[in-house]
């Protein structure tokens, strides 16, 4: 069963960086937008980015606009989140997956319809 695994989440205070890593063996991230996704304790899913695969074109949730870079090593077929200067709100699980019908972003990204292969997520806490 192809699965994503999720890497990098920890405790850090605000203001502080971690960058997160998403490998799933056997599946070529190639063929796929890859979008990154959260869940609060209590809250909903949310999206917070997506990488095409297509074209290269990230898009982000407002929410971490200029704090967060997603980006792609299809080599490695790796996708990772950088996330700087974090705020406790931020503080979630974190998933990445896999949109099985676009290798480009779609308008509505962030609901993550389409999107499989969801791993177990990687914790962040943030809290000083």
């Amino acid at each position: 069963q192809v699965q994503f695994v999720e890497s990098g989440g920890g405790l850090v205070q605000p203001g502080g960086s971690l960058r997160l890593s998403c490998v799933a063996p056997g599946l070529s991230l190639d063929d796929y937008a890859i979008g990154w996704f959260r869940q609060a304790p209590g809250k909903e899913r949310e999206g917070v980015s997506c990488a095409s695969a297509s074209d290269g074109s990230t898009v982000y949730a407002d929410s971490v606009k200029g704090r967060f870079t997603i980006s792609r090593n299809n080599a490695r077929n790796t996708v990772y989140l950088q996330m700087n200067n974090l705020k406790p709100e931020d503080a979630a699980v974190y998933y990445c997956a896999a949109d099985i019908m676009r290798r480009r972003c779609g308008s509505d990204w962030y609901v993550g319809r389409d999107s499989r292969y969801w791993g177990k997520g990687t914790l962040v806490t943030v809290s000083s």
